[in-house]
């Protein structure tokens, strides 16, 4: 089983550093070598909730996402949309933004960290968006009782979410604008960073939506499924797989937007290591390749339905990178930082639901919550 998941990984990790060592030398081997447990440390919550979403789809989708997905996930993200940065940042074709990237690695830097508040904005508000719609959402099973009850009583506002995300979108503007010293430039950077911000939102809004809308219309037909099986026996009806189709492609298409939002941290973190365009999508791609394979794995082992917390603590570690994205738009954070909060919360999440399953087994209950430990004995 686990050969199966990461075979594919194993192997493109060995061609992978084999050619970085063979092409530049060992100076590439062990810089992709870290650029890979870079990018596999700030997106493993990522991996948990991919796994949330890709455990609603069949095998035929979970293998576009290895393929496909993957396909999207290393070129797309990790060579193809720094080089597309500079390009516009630059305002020059894409072979000449390659050619940048090869002849004047530092100025290359220079033009994607000039970039990174519109992708930082972009970025944070996508995922922030994703935090608060988990957050707000009343659930049978909360691992944070204390917190998730009353943010769960808020989130019967209409479009309080947004309305947050707003706020702190036009929080961070003013104080991008304050600490710019209102010149010129960083007025139109101020504006940037508040069309990108919006622009996030608008994504996650249509994206999320059309997801949320087709996968509610999966639902209500398994819902029918004797009427369905009664379907199939005298040939099932076109529009029924219409549906499912559209379901699960809007599915992926959120879960591509999603890898994206996660990945701008990571591509904007290698900088920090190398100028070295091809070393960078070297491995940050190694990096994407396990996350990819630790999704499907997470998903065909149940593990999230073995350990319900594990999604409460991916979706904490969502919301502190959206605020650190946000934070990075005026400060530097070390991505020392940002790689463990996700694995420190992801960490006490499995812990806590390793302690549900032995409250459970003790107690021969079907299910504990935060809201009723007390009735668990107690030494549990």
């Amino acid at each position: 089983m686990l050969l199966r998941t990461f075979g594919w990984s194993f192997a493109v990790t060995a061609a992978g550093l084999a050619f970085a060592a063979w092409q530049w030398g060992w100076e590439a081997f062990g810089i992709v070598l870290i650029l890979s447990i870079l990018e596999i440390s700030l997106s493993f919550d990522n991996a948990v909730v991919n796994a949330g979403i890709l455990k609603k789809m069949n095998a035929f989708w979970q293998r576009v996402f290895l393929t496909l997905g993957i396909l999207i996930a290393v070129f797309g993200m990790r060579l193809v949309f720094p080089v597309v940065i500079v390009a516009i940042s630059a305002k020059v074709g894409p072979v000449e933004a390659v050619q940048l990237a090869l002849d004047d690695p530092d100025r290359y830097q220079d033009l994607v960290t000039d970039a990174h508040p519109a992708i930082a904005a972009f970025g944070g508000m996508f995922l922030l968006m994703i935090f608060l719609d988990f957050i707000l959402e009343d659930r049978d099973i909360r691992w944070l009782a204390w917190l998730e009850r009353p943010l769960a009583r808020l989130g019967k506002i209409d479009m309080l979410g947004v309305c947050l995300a707003l706020i702190a979108l036009l929080a961070t503007a003013m104080t991008f604008a304050t600490h710019a010293h209102v010149s010129t430039g960083n007025a139109d950077k101020t504006a940037t960073v508040l069309l990108s911000g919006v622009a996030g939102l608008i994504t996650y809004l249509v994206v999320g939506g059309l997801s949320a809308h087709f996968e509610d219309r999966l639902e209500e037909e398994e819902e029918h499924e004797h009427e369905e099986e009664k379907a199939r026996a005298q040939g099932e009806p076109v529009s029924a797989v219409a549906l499912a189709g559209k379901a699960a492609f809007f599915l992926f298409l959120y879960l591509e937007v999603l890898d994206a939002s996660f990945s701008f941290d990571g591509v904007i973190g290698a900088f920090a290591i190398t100028n070295h365009i091809f070393w960078m999508a070297l491995g940050l791609g190694v990096g994407a390749m396990y996350v990819r394979s630790l999704t499907v794995y997470l998903v065909r082992q149940g593990t999230l339905d073995d350990y319900v917390y594990l999604e409460h603590g991916a979706h904490y570690a969502i919301g502190a990178l959206a605020a650190i994205l946000l934070i990075t738009i005026q400060h530097q954070i070390s991505e020392i930082i940002t790689g463990l909060i996700g694995v420190v919360l992801i960490a006490a999440s499995f812990l806590a639901s390793v302690r549900r399953n032995k409250a459970l087994e003790a107690s021969g209950a079907d299910e504990v919550t935060p809201d009723d430990k007390a009735e668990v004995p107690s030494g549990v």
